[in-house]
């Protein structure tokens, strides 16, 4: 099963693929998008080219992104949602089954712990997966734990 996976975000949008199953993730690729500052309608269109690209590029079985996570800052949620709207538009019209996975889920499935903090995550990633050298963002490692959440899942 192939997988692209994305933490969706107005300023930055983690994404990684993919394959292989829960007991031998493979990240085929990973990268953070970071719109041009300036117009939203921009930025949105620069989300959604860029997850169109991952899916004609990598032809994933599954589009897989995490359930909004309601925060008391209410204009930062409002760009992720719109973000994830981009995103799921793309991967809509595309045709590629979409699934969702709250953060709890994510937690448990890269950690075990459902409670688990973003350093608990990034320090479990590189035990779950091989990973290239090269300095990645936090966004893109939300991307991949995600991706190894979908894999675990195999809905």
């Amino acid at each position: 099963m192939r997988v692209l996976a994305i933490d969706p975000g107005f300023d930055r949008l983690g994404m990684a693929v993919l394959e292989g199953d829960a007991s031998k993730p493979v990240v085929v690729w990973s990268d953070c998008v970071q719109p041009p500052k300036g117009d939203k309608e921009m930025r949105l269109a620069a989300v959604t080219e860029a997850v169109r690209s991952a899916i004609e590029t990598y032809a994933p079985d599954c589009f897989a992104l995490e359930t909004l996570f309601f925060s008391t800052n209410k204009k930062t949620a409002l760009g992720v949602a719109e973000a994830r709207g981009a995103a799921l538009s793309a991967a809509g019209k595309a045709g590629v089954r979409v699934c969702e996975y709250s953060p709890g889920t994510i937690k448990v499935a890269v950690t075990g712990n459902g409670r688990a903090d973003k350093k608990s995550i990034a320090q479990m990633i590189p035990l779950l997966v091989s990973l290239s050298v090269k300095k990645r963002l936090d966004d893109e490692l939300d991307a991949i734990a995600v991706g190894i959440t979908a894999l675990a899942d195999r809905r």
